[in-house]
């Protein structure tokens, strides 16, 4: 009974080795030759390792009874051979996170090797160059009046006092001035007059030397309003309190913030925002209590889903999977007067996606990861004519840099369209057309239900980034659900736009992509670093 005992309660183990229990059985019996005695002694040194294998607590109580009768020179032996299967089965520390994100993924015509490949090498490279630039990596998001927006959904208004969560804004005269009028709403020839516009309204005079394309410009600005074509809620980019930030030096990281308040900021995505009824309990909610049977029949319901409202968890999963990334790899790993230590946490990655320490969660969080890379990349693909038009520039006011921007965007997109296997979106509301069309507005209502809920992150920073991610994934499902406005939308200002982006829009949308690329690109990172763990 000591051994017994012993090995059933070596489940609590945090670090154990995947290993199938016909290859273990088969060790166990060419080790247990030898009949003999030593059974107290044998179980002790079989414990030490036993916590190290993944075996189900009936394997472990076999194997204890056959090891209860063996000699010493026997019981070597299996340990040696014991660390064998250790060194030659894929049960590593990168194979308990990584052993199902492989292969097809659900509902698309794609694999997990292909986005790696086509991601680290094609798109990640070209896509940080063009997020270093000045029009995409100031975020004009009024941080001072929209960080201290109110919660809408509970009283809690405390803020996170953790000097990391802290963001910094930036001074007027550390943005490019073509950023700071309003002129990135209009061609560059108008942009020039606009200011001209803009002062005559002041003396409340009327400039007609403004050219037929200008006039257009401003009634078509005027006149268009996308709200209802839109998936999530944008800051006011015209208030006059808005700050911009410069998404470079306050980069998405650890900052601390975590627990009670983090969590429910979660638990309100998912409960309440994701089409799930009450009485289905999702795996590993750490605010309700938990039994083993809830992760099957939560998955049931899942597939039990239509293609769309499955599709939409799927996206919320990734973009927290893809977030959990982020927190990893960019953790605050030593702090002293000296300097501040960021890098890859690799335990905290564990906790999160380990296949053990999450009841098989974590892999499925990692392929829905590569789900959302899908989608946006669907929809940089499809937004390729919004700016290949002539008139469309992206005005710092810096023409060099500006033609040259221009120049890599579209060279990123045209890179994206090569994709050989891209999301088919058609597949999406595609029934019947009454029913279709109540789907999708429920499917923006509740996304931008998601966008609201994150005015109630406490930290500054994370609220920064959870925002500029849900615009940016808002926008790609705008564009991917726009294709007639954008196939009719004209090459020239003549006629009043189908389809229009704003700046906040455009860089949202390529940052979000730069995140979700970025964390593809990071799991090479940890795949590396978990194969050198030996456990």
């Amino acid at each position: 009974m000591l051994c017994e005992s012993m090995c059933v309660s070596s489940n609590h183990s945090l670090y154990r080795v995947s290993c199938r229990s016909s290859e273990l059985g088969h060790v166990l019996h060419v080790a247990a030759d030898s009949i003999g005695s030593e059974r107290v002694f044998a179980c002790y040194l079989f414990e030490l390792r036993i916590t190290q294998i993944r075996v189900s607590s009936s394997a472990k109580k076999t194997l204890c009874a056959e090891l209860g009768s063996m000699t010493m020179t026997s019981f070597i032996l299996l340990a040696v051979l014991l660390t064998s299967v250790h060194v030659t089965t894929a049960g590593s520390a990168a194979h308990r996170c990584f052993c199902q994100v492989t292969g097809d993924l659900d509902d698309c015509a794609c694999d997990v090797e292909t986005i790696d490949s086509f991601n680290n090498k094609e798109i990640f490279p070209k896509l940080q160059k063009l997020l270093s630039s000045d029009y995409f990596r100031f975020y004009q998001s009024a941080p001072q009046v929209n960080l201290n927006n109110p919660c809408p959904f509970w009283t809690d208004h405390s803020q996170c006092g953790l000097k990391y969560c802290a963001v910094k804004p930036c001074t007027p005269s550390e943005v490019p001035e073509g950023l700071k009028s309003s002129s990135y709403k209009y061609s560059e020839a108008a942009s020039q007059d606009i200011e001209k516009c803009e002062k005559a309204e002041k003396l409340g005079a009327v400039n007609s030397s403004l050219s037929d394309e200008t006039l257009q410009a401003l009634q078509e600005w005027k006149k268009h309003d996308d709200e209802s074509d839109r998936f999530c809620m944008l800051d006011d980019e015209d208030s006059p309190e808005s700050k911009y930030v410069d998404l470079l030096l306050n980069p998405e990281r650890f900052t601390g913030y975590k627990g009670p308040e983090a969590w429910r900021i979660w638990n309100s995505i998912y409960e309440e925002n994701c089409f799930k009824p009450y009485s289905v309990k999702r795996p590993l909610n750490p605010l309700v209590s938990y039994s083993g049977d809830d992760g099957q029949g939560f998955h049931r319901w899942l597939e039990g889903l239509c293609v769309e409202k499955r599709a939409f968890f799927r996206l919320i999963s990734g973009l927290h999977c893809s977030i959990n990334i982020h927190l990893s790899a960019r953790y605050l790993l030593n702090e002293n007067w000296f300097e501040m230590k960021w890098g890859h946490n690799v335990s905290e990655f564990q906790l999160r996606f380990d296949e053990e320490l999450t009841e098989g969660e974590g892999p499925k969080r990692l392929r829905n990861l590569y789900f959302l890379y899908l989608i946006e990349l669907r929809a940089l693909a499809k937004i390729l004519p919004y700016f290949e038009r002539s008139t469309f520039h992206l005005y710092t006011g810096q023409p060099t840099q500006d033609n040259e921007n221009k120049k890599l965007l579209l060279e990123l997109l045209h890179v994206a369209k090569s994709f050989p296997l891209h999301f088919d979106e058609t597949a999406l509301f595609a029934g019947n057309k009454k029913e279709a069309m109540q789907l999708k507005e429920d499917f923006k209502r509740t996304f931008k239900n998601i966008s609201r809920i994150m005015d109630c992150v406490e930290c500054f920073k994370c609220r920064l980034w959870g925002k500029l991610q849900t615009q940016g994934l808002g926008t790609a499902l705008k564009i991917l659900f726009s294709e007639r406005q954008i196939e009719a939308m004209p090459n020239t200002s003549n006629t009043n736009p189908s389809f229009q982006l704003s700046r906040q829009e455009i860089v949202s949308l390529f940052n979000a992509f730069g995140r979700i690329s970025t964390s593809v690109r990071e799991l090479k990172n940890f795949r590396s670093l978990l194969s050198k763990l030996k456990q």
